[in-house]
């Protein structure tokens, strides 16, 4: 069963064809991931998503609900959380007060009794508080709970971001990037914490990544983009195999080239 589908969706940016006609489906509990060379329409469709784009045609439907007719401050509401592929993170806060910012769109206490700290706000405190150091021990982060995040390793402040996107308790997770400027050992440990959010967590995750290696080992669905239009989609066997996909990637040889 579909959990997010997107039909038709094209968008143009001043006379750039951002994404043209692209159809989508996420299948829940799969991971699904969206790759192609830079410049191919990745992001926008993410940010289309997210709300932070409209297209000029198309739809986009969550759950059976069109998100294209909701505010962006509702998308995390219905169970939507999202990583970036640069860090997004408040640089001077701790790991702790990071990852309980991700909850406040579960917030439901009112301005008094959150002002007075106060019956439902105190039981929200105490859940959220749970909540983050639950996802502070499944990403293995413990050490740096009361670290300030910009004097914390690169590789750790990506996983403090994926649990800042986790403590919402996401029924989807887009990760922009999730492996960009990691070594292999940040790579692997990355992969498997994706591994564990699906399997333990069922929480169905939409990807885009440009190692090819992780995005094959990992993968139930490929979704290859260029130019802003999909040329190929399916099992990562499939695409790995495409002359299609080959083609975008690495160019189509010439017949001097072919000879040399």
């Amino acid at each position: 069963m579909a959990i997010l589908e997107g039909k038709g969706l094209s968008i143009n940016f001043g006379g750039l064809q951002a994404l043209s006609d692209v159809d989508f489906s996420v299948e829940e509990g799969e991971i699904y991931a969206i790759i192609g060379p830079n410049g191919a329409g990745k992001t926008t469709i993410f940010n289309c998503i997210s709300r932070i784009y409209r297209p000029d045609t198309g739809y986009i439907e969550f759950h059976g609900q069109e998100l294209l007719k909701k505010r962006i401050s509702d998308i995390s509401k219905l169970g939507i959380a999202r990583t970036f592929q640069n860090i997004a993170l408040f640089k001077h806060m701790t790991v702790l007060e990071n990852l309980l910012l991700g909850c406040h769109s579960k917030l439901r206490a009112d301005v008094l009794s959150a002002g007075i700290f106060y019956g439902r706000a105190v039981k929200e405190e105490l859940r959220i508080r749970e909540r983050a150091e639950e996802i502070i021990d499944f990403l293995e982060i413990e050490h740096t709970r009361k670290s300030v995040v910009s004097l914390l390793p690169y590789g750790i402040q990506k996983r403090v971001e994926l649990g800042r996107a986790l403590v919402s308790k996401p029924k989807m997770l887009l990760l922009d990037e999730p492996m960009a400027g990691m070594n292999v050992e940040e790579t692997e440990d990355m992969a498997r914490f994706i591994l564990d959010i699906q399997e333990e967590m069922g929480t169905t995750i939409l990807m885009i990544e440009h190692d090819m290696g992780v995005v094959m080992d990992i993968s139930d669905q490929v979704c290859v983009l260029d130019f802003g239009k999909k040329i190929s989609e399916g099992k990562p066997k499939k695409i790995r195999e495409d002359p299609v996909v080959i083609k975008a990637y690495l160019g189509e040889m010439t017949e001097d080239e072919g000879n040399g």
